[in-house]
């Protein structure tokens, strides 16, 4: 977890009278990397704490702990399309163990989200048309996300292409083929890994001269241009809430999940 992440957390929990270190003990544990097999690793340390509540943030956390435990509440903070990865069985009754926060956008609003995005690209760079879409292929939503930019900027009369990555190893050769194809501007698809790897994204692309449009704040707080996307912060204070209703009571498979109103943007 990133410091920000830690004090929104804080926060949040502060919220609903929840003070760590008075009336209620966090563990965090950290990694050193996103490896599965050091994810289910901490996901059994977890277990043998005998908590009453896991946090877990993205969706390779998320499935960590839904490995080591099926009785444990476990609330979601990033989780991305739960449905789809079996996490829940729908949003409305989540089902087992798992509820919170996912990052997925709802489809009726993947238009308006890409469209707007676009258009800030389009502003910032006149005469648009060419544009990539960076994106790492194994994020759950990658493709949907690039389906729906893919039409609009089509609908535009503007170029556009997938450019995928799934390291940080491999973002320098992916910038060198997007200048080698003449692209005017950038759109970022998130993951764990690219918002691990903002500030060298967007070094990459100050140094090329590229603008590009992250999906969260992170990506211009790190050097980037701009950003339009549902608040990291705003979710972890939504986690809390379900922390909170899970302490006092409530079953997961009870609380339907919820997805980043526009509000919160």
């Amino acid at each position: 977890m990133y410091p920000e992440q830690v004090e929104a957390r804080k926060e949040g929990l502060r919220r609903l009278g929840w003070v760590e270190g008075q009336n209620i003990v966090v563990e965090q544990l950290r990694m050193g990397d996103r490896s599965r097999a050091r994810l289910q690793e901490l996901a059994r340390d977890v277990v043998r704490l005998k908590i009453e509540v896991i946090m877990a943030t993205t969706n390779v956390s998320i499935a960590a702990a839904k490995a080591a435990t099926t009785t444990i509440p476990i609330v979601m903070v990033y989780g991305d399309d739960p449905v789809r990865q079996g996490y829940v069985a729908s949003y409305a009754r989540p089902g087992g163990n798992i509820t919170g926060r996912t990052y997925s956008i709802a489809p009726e609003m993947l238009g308006e989200i890409r469209g707007k995005t676009i258009d800030f690209l389009a502003e910032c760079r006149p005469g648009l048309s060419r544009l990539a879409v960076l994106m790492d292929p194994t994020f759950p939503s990658a493709r949907t996300y690039w389906l729906s930019a893919e039409a609009f900027a089509r609908s535009r009369g503007m170029a556009v292409q997938a450019v995928e990555v799934r390291e940080t190893g491999g973002l320098a050769g992916a910038f060198a083929r997007m200048v080698k194809d003449r692209v005017q501007a950038i759109q970022i698809i998130g993951g764990p890994f690219i918002y691990d790897a903002r500030g060298h994204v967007a070094e990459l692309a100050v140094r090329h001269r590229l603008p590009t449009v992250y999906p969260w704040r992170a990506g211009p707080e790190a050097g980037g241009l701009l950003s339009y996307g549902p608040s990291l912060q705003e979710a972890w204070y939504q986690a809390a809430v379900y922390v909170d209703k899970i302490l006092k009571g409530a079953k997961p498979a009870d609380l339907p999940v919820e997805q980043p109103p526009s509000s919160s943007w």
